[in-house]
């Protein structure tokens, strides 16, 4: 993110079936808003929020704001 961005201001709307993944070792800024489910897989870093109708699944993952 640059300038004054914060990832706690930035949204993302995930709609369909499968909901968001986020792959191994990622990284990911901002807020997830998923009409179904998040998934962080192994290692995955989160930087904001994970927000989910069904379910936020995650193995082995630090999250932060």
């Amino acid at each position: 993110l640059g300038g004054a961005a914060q990832a706690s201001n930035v949204y993302w709307q995930v709609g369909g079936g499968t909901g968001a993944t986020l792959g191994t070792y990622s990284t990911f800024n901002g807020n997830i808003l998923s009409a179904t489910q998040v998934v962080m897989q192994t290692g995955a870093v989160l930087h904001g929020r994970a927000l989910a109708q069904t379910a936020v699944t995650l193995d082995a993952n630090p999250v932060g704001l």
